[in-house]
């Protein structure tokens, strides 16, 4: 048996072999799979702002005047005027003095951290990071200790222990896999007890949180406490690229040495023009954000009155835990059956032993959906043990 073939066993035999899920249609409430109708209940378009008209011709105008490629990297050939219109609004958007764009929000993060994180530097991140966070620190020459999950205590008593020139305090704003807060203000204070950096990769917070849809950061009134905030543009934001926004100083620097900046062909027209719409109606649209909450906040309830252990979620990401790989994979597998996709999340994406559902709820869901997902959630949780009859 070669090699691959061992790995690939062992996987399917402690069912965390993964497959892709294909789509013919745009992610909406519903979705086709296969030829069949299947209601959404895994994409992270939070706002239902994919496939929105408006959007779609700024994206189409887009590519009747710039194209369909950008034609080489940002520092060679490929900066458009759309590329620094975006960064301006950006910047508008949270608060900062300027921004920069990435292809993805995975790649601002591994740039951000290797170009600026060396020897003389201590990286202090959160144990539910998002991989990104983790392999760019993993890119670095900096001593880095990981706290436990939210916990303060911990974070601090780390800090007083690091004898690094310099610091920094790396966390999601939102936990893409358990959609609870970072607990930004203490974080802020022991940043400047300690002279620290902080670094909120907010990618799951735009667009649901704060006064505008900005994110987190706005949510908990610090724009101008935290020193890089990163952002993705493809969930709430229906495009694709990344972001980090913060003094024009840091940005600049992070122009001319982040690698996964310099040497990345420019992403296209019709991907920042889509970005640029989507803030627009994200600021001035609230009444969406109002609507995902309310629909969030029923359906979680729901769910715990059924039985259903869910993480202490703040946000449209509703985990329910069930721990048994197996288990989640069949109860996936069941509700899949009955038209309705809800994704498997197992290690190495969360820790041994709390594989779940992972929910995402849209402002778009139709009541009517909702209330039959739960039903069917409620049949197959009593059938194969997680809920109690």
């Amino acid at each position: 048996m070669s090699f691959f073939n061992e790995k690939l066993s062992h996987l399917k035999e402690h069912h965390l072999y993964r497959e892709l899920t294909s789509f013919s249609s745009f992610q909406g409430p519903r979705v086709t799979i296969d030829g069949k109708d299947i209601i959404l209940m895994g994409s992270n378009n939070y706002l239902g702002l994919n496939n929105d008209p408006r959007i779609n011709d700024a994206a189409k105008e887009a590519i009747d005047t710039y194209g369909t490629g950008s034609g080489g990297s940002r520092l060679t050939t490929g900066s458009s005027t759309l590329h620094s219109q975006l960064e301006s609004r950006i910047a508008e958007f949270k608060g900062t003095e300027a921004a920069l764009v990435f292809n993805t929000g995975y790649m601002a993060n591994i740039g951000i951290l290797s170009a600026i994180c060396d020897k003389h530097w201590t990286l202090l991140s959160d144990k539910l990071n998002h991989a990104s966070l983790v392999d760019g620190w993993k890119l670095t020459d900096a001593s880095c200790y990981r706290y436990k999950h939210t916990n303060m205590e911990d974070l601090e008593k780390k800090l007083k222990g690091s004898k690094s020139k310099y610091k920094m305090i790396v966390t999601d704003g939102v936990f893409s896999m358990d959609g609870t807060l970072a607990p930004l203000n203490t974080i802020v204070d022991l940043a400047q007890s300690y002279n620290a950096m902080t670094l909120v990769d907010d990618a799951h917070g735009v667009g649901v949180l704060g006064a505008n849809g900005s994110g987190t950061i706005r949510h908990f009134g610090l724009s101008h406490a935290i020193d890089l905030q990163v952002g993705t543009l493809s969930k709430a934001i229906p495009s694709v690229g990344g972001y980090v926004a913060g003094t024009k100083e840091t940005i600049d620097y992070l122009k001319n040495t982040a690698r996964s900046f310099i040497f990345s062909t420019a992403l296209p027209a019709a991907s920042l023009a889509t970005a640029l719409k989507a803030i627009d109606i994200i600021e001035t649209e609230d009444f969406r954000r109002q609507e995902l909450m309310k629909k969030t906040k029923t359906f979680k309830k729901q769910l715990i009155d059924m039985g259903f252990k869910l993480t202490h979620t703040e946000t449209p990401i509703l985990p329910v835990l069930i721990g048994d790989p197996n288990k989640t994979l069949m109860l996936s597998q069941r509700l899949m059956e009955d038209g309705i996709f809800i994704p498997a999340i197992r290690p190495p994406s969360v820790p041994r032993g709390s594989s779940r559902l992972r929910i995402s709820m849209m402002a778009t869901h139709l009541d009517s959906d909702l209330n039959y997902v739960l039903q069917r959630m409620q049949i197959h949780g009593r059938a194969l043990g997680i809920i109690g009859d």
